[in-house]
């Protein structure tokens, strides 16, 4: 029988367990990648719910948990740094997961661990797609032709390749928040903990520890502060964060020195339909949660298996891939319209009161309710059966 052939555009976590899958399922598979090499940068995810279940079935959990980011908990901090609150720890996946790794690391041990046969070319994209009966046609801007059975676009959240394709289901939704990421030195001030800082006028400062020695730190608030360029972007965020407090000011001058400060506008990504003819898509370019819904990278992990296993054997096609994953991507899409103000307020009062509600929601009566908001991309559904054909 012939081999099947997939082409994979994308090499994050979502096209990278998609190759994984469908080559362990019997498929040829080419990966393609836009950057000139791997990008091994980024900041925490997490693995949890039915994702735990996909990485152990990669034989990769243990290896995942071992390059944990050492934070042991998450609280909430006033101005001096004093502990406001604390999220309260709910096992595996609490507010600091088990499996609380660097996006780098997390997609690196896939990479690492792909079952022999998948090719992965860097530097290329996808310029033209022709969707035909039998086959799909994919060629690249070095000029390549590529002929798959099925084309799996894995290209984030800005993908070119889902806009050329699937334009006309593409709704996109501004949240009206602007991340701002980088990693900074770590000094004697930090510990294991996530810090989490709220402050007027819509401002977050948020300090993370990793386990490469370094902080991971983000500013966080509403608004839109990305320039034409990094430099006009930083100059926006020491603007608006000029008076901030906390550990503002050691953020800003710990981003002019750092390697890896990118922007974010929250856009989240809601399409009727993630596949047509031979196309479907996956990860943030399918459905985009943003970091306020979070599980992004635990849908990621879940959709390549789930992919593989609708488009082989006796599975349902890409139409029951669609089937399955929806419930647990509008689960995290669908957040109440009330939570960005209450989690970026405005003024004193509004600050007050989120204080406030930092301490009911983590009171020993309401902790339990508020640790299974940290319960995301978990199914009561068995994950589908799938024939390994290479192991």
């Amino acid at each position: 029988m012939t081999t099947r052939h997939a082409v994979v555009s994308g090499a994050s976590i979502a096209g990278l367990s998609a190759a994984f899958w469908l080559r362990r399922s019997g498929w040829e598979v080419t990966v393609l990648e836009r950057a000139k090499q791997f990008r091994d940068g980024g900041q925490n995810v997490d693995v949890r719910g039915t994702a735990r279940e996909v990485l152990a079935r990669m034989g990769l959990f243990e290896a995942v948990k071992a390059q944990n980011t050492t934070e042991t908990g998450t609280v909430f901090v006033g101005p001096s740094g004093q502990v406001l609150a604390e999220l309260p720890s709910a096992g595996p996946d609490g507010p600091t997961a088990e499996l609380e790794v660097l996006r780098g690391d997390l997609a690196t041990t896939i990479l690492r661990n792909l079952p022999a046969g998948v090719e992965v070319r860097y530097g290329d994209t996808i310029s033209d797609v022709e969707d035909g009966v039998d086959a799909v046609t994919v060629t690249t801007a070095a000029g390549r032709t590529l002929h798959a059975e099925l084309l799996v676009v894995a290209e984030g959240v800005r993908s070119s390749t889902r806009d050329l394709l699937f334009g006309d289901l593409v709704d996109r939704r501004d949240l009206g928040i602007a991340m701002v990421f980088g990693t900074i030195p770590r000094t004697a001030t930090d510990d294991t903990r996530w810090r989490w800082y709220t402050t007027t006028g819509g401002r977050q400062i948020h300090l993370r520890p990793d386990n490469h020695g370094t902080t991971r730190a983000m500013l966080a608030c509403t608004g839109n502060v990305a320039g034409h360029d990094r430099a006009e972007a930083l100059s926006r965020s020491r603007d608006r964060f000029a008076d901030a407090g906390w550990e503002a000011r050691r953020v800003l001058d710990g981003f002019d020195g750092s390697e890896d400060v990118y922007v974010d506008q929250l856009t989240q990504i809601r399409m009727p339909a993630w596949h047509r003819g031979r196309v479907c898509l996956a990860g943030d370019a399918a459905w985009c949660v943003t970091p306020m819904g979070g599980g992004g990278a635990s849908l990621a992990l879940i959709s390549g298996y789930v992919l593989a296993a609708g488009v082989s054997g006796s599975g349902d096609g890409l139409a029951g891939y669609e089937e399955w994953m929806r419930p647990l991507v509008d689960d995290v899409q669908n957040f109440p319209g009330w939570l960005v103000p209450v989690a970026y307020p405005q003024t004193r009062l509004g600050l007050r009161l989120r204080r406030l509600a930092d301490q009911v929601v983590t009171s020993r009566l309401l902790a339990p309710l508020t640790a299974k908001l940290t319960w995301v991309a978990a199914s009561e559904r068995a994950l589908p059966s799938m024939p390994v054909v290479q192991a």
